[in-house]
């Protein structure tokens, strides 16, 4: 019964069988007379210098840890020309240099760490029967060889990122088995150009349009056919529909109807004694917004209350809030900085206004516009930018903000 259960426990004299703590507990020892095998030079010995034990944890049995105390020998080599001097012997399939795991148990937790995480296996381990930590697992994984492979003959090629933005990697991918196959420590044109000429045999390459794959493609694998995977595919065709219907937003416009604004709500409006109340929020151009978020501001402060209750009720920033206040008109918060402001787009200003009426609201292409009659703009904007202009409504003050910082909330309708 217990060769059925420990195969591997045929080759050594098993002494006792216990169960102690909830361990089962099995004491055994290696047969004298037996040659053992010198893993320096390979020759045998059967002269034993003397014995000291071993504990290997084994495969549970039953959910209970298993333990064997194995008493092993420790021998002469009488190879003269061998550097050692004595020599240690394995028992195959149950020991193996500074081992304290047997091969089938090893297996287990390596088995069990590629396909569950550390602490998974960690916590299955308690109810399978198996002590490990998850550092354990993590080294028995690390110390798996690597699966065989042949060289594809669909290669997937793409880039990863160790540190977004800084550091990229190339990753190889047979496209037939979804097997990773090598990762390359940078996304160089040579790196991979190299790599398909160490590993020749590359029909198709399957990849995304960078320039360096593509160039790095043809020289390592001149023969091979190019094709995009079906993600950069899906990828490319949505940024494609994305400029086309950019492009004819202007159509697409003219064929949704506006939506009526709704009126805003009736409520109580604070202002000041013998003070008109100002006229209600509407959307629309930048001086109409500062009068009115003005008037409300000052007409709060006037009745007393401090900035940061008026901040509160305004949903404003404290800044904003005190800038409102210290100033007496609206006009005098503009400083005369934009207003009335000469700029070098005064002579273009009707072509301009014709040609963002007619959809074209693309920069680069105004700006080369431009540029083919005689504005001496200094810098090309952002080809991928667009704009939406309003002849009447003046320029806008340029407004800065620290990143991820909330836009503060509108006035509240009637303040």
């Amino acid at each position: 019964m217990l060769e059925l259960m420990f195969p591997h426990l045929v080759t050594v004299l098993v002494e006792r069988v216990v169960v102690e703590s909830g361990v089962l507990r099995i004491a055994a020892s290696t047969k004298d007379g037996t040659a053992a095998v010198c893993p320096g030079c390979g020759a045998s010995s059967m002269r034993v210098h003397s014995r000291y034990g071993r504990r290997i944890a084994d495969a549970p049995v039953g959910a209970r840890p298993v333990l064997i105390e194995l008493s092993v020998r420790r021998l002469f080599c009488d190879n003269s020309d061998c550097a050692r001097v004595t020599f240690a012997e394995q028992v195959e399939g149950l020991t193996s240099r500074y081992g304290r795991r047997t091969p089938l148990l090893h297996r287990i937790i390596g088995a069990l760490g590629v396909v569950l995480a550390a602490r998974a296996v960690v916590r299955l381990g308690v109810v399978l029967g198996i002590v490990v930590s998850r550092m354990t697992v993590l080294r028995v994984v690390m110390a798996l060889p690597e699966p065989a492979w042949a060289v594809p003959r669909v290669l997937g090629v793409d880039e990863f990122a160790t540190r977004k933005g800084r550091r990229y990697g190339t990753i190889l991918i047979d496209c037939e088995t979804h097997q990773p196959l090598d990762l390359l420590p940078d996304r160089e044109a040579e790196t991979l150009a190299a790599w398909l000429r160490e590993h020749p045999g590359v029909g198709i390459v399957c990849r995304d349009r960078a320039a360096f794959f593509a160039e790095s493609a043809r020289t390592g694998a001149p023969q091979a056919q190019h094709c995009a995977d079906k993600w950069h595919v899906w990828h490319n065709l949505g940024e494609a529909v994305e400029r086309l219907v950019s492009h004819h937003r202007a159509l697409l416009r003219d064929l949704v109807e506006p939506e009526p604004s709704p009126e805003p709500e009736p409520g109580p409006v604070p202002t000041s004694v013998g003070q008109e109340p100002p006229e209600p929020y509407t959307p629309g151009k930048f001086l109409d917004r500062l009068r009115d978020t003005h008037a409300a501001v000052r007409a709060q402060v006037e009745q007393g209350l401090s900035q940061r209750e008026v901040a509160r009720r305004l949903g404003l920033g404290r800044n904003t809030v005190r800038k409102y206040a210290r100033a007496a008109t609206p006009e005098a918060m503009l400083h005369g900085q934009w207003q009335n402001r000469t700029s070098k787009l005064d002579p273009y200003r009707a072509y301009l206004e014709q040609r963002i009426a007619e959809g074209r609201t693309n920069l680069s292409s105004l700006h080369r516009e431009l540029q083919e009659r005689g504005c001496a703009a200094p810098t090309a904007p952002c080809a991928t930018t667009s704009i939406r202009y309003v002849p009447d409504a003046g320029p806008l003050p340029t407004v800065r903000r620290w990143p991820g910082r909330p836009r503060p909330a509108k006035p509240p309708a009637g303040s």
